[in-house]
């Protein structure tokens, strides 16, 4: 997946302001936040979305969940923030590379649009 953004990423070749990497989930600050906080928290290894993850990844899936609440901790919005993975061109999805973006730092509105 060579040509993956997120995969070069992953990969340290583009750069990122990485805020974790445990070797299986790597977050790093959006470049084009939404909201106060914005980070984007992905899998190492490439997996096309949400609709992708196979049972053989339910850990990596939990692992990426568990990252963004500590990052929540850390950023001091786990009173109320929003987590978002998008599915498909249709569903939003702009980098085919499963991604959750952690959003906090302001009132949320619904629906999300």
């Amino acid at each position: 997946m060579s040509a993956c953004l997120f995969c070069g990423i992953a990969r340290g070749e583009v750069p990122a302001e990485i805020v974790h990497d445990d070797g299986t989930v790597i977050a790093f600050r959006d470049i084009n936040p939404q909201a106060p906080t914005h980070i984007l928290v992905i899998p190492r290894d490439h997996v096309d979305s949400a609709h992708a993850v196979t049972v053989e990844q339910d850990a990596m899936w939990g692992q990426m969940l568990r990252v963004a609440q500590r990052l929540a901790e850390s950023e001091g919005v786990a009173g109320g923030y929003r987590l978002v993975t998008n599915v498909g061109r249709g569903g939003g999805q702009t980098v085919n590379h499963l991604h959750l973006h952690l959003l906090g730092g302001r009132q949320m509105t619904w629906p999300p649009g």
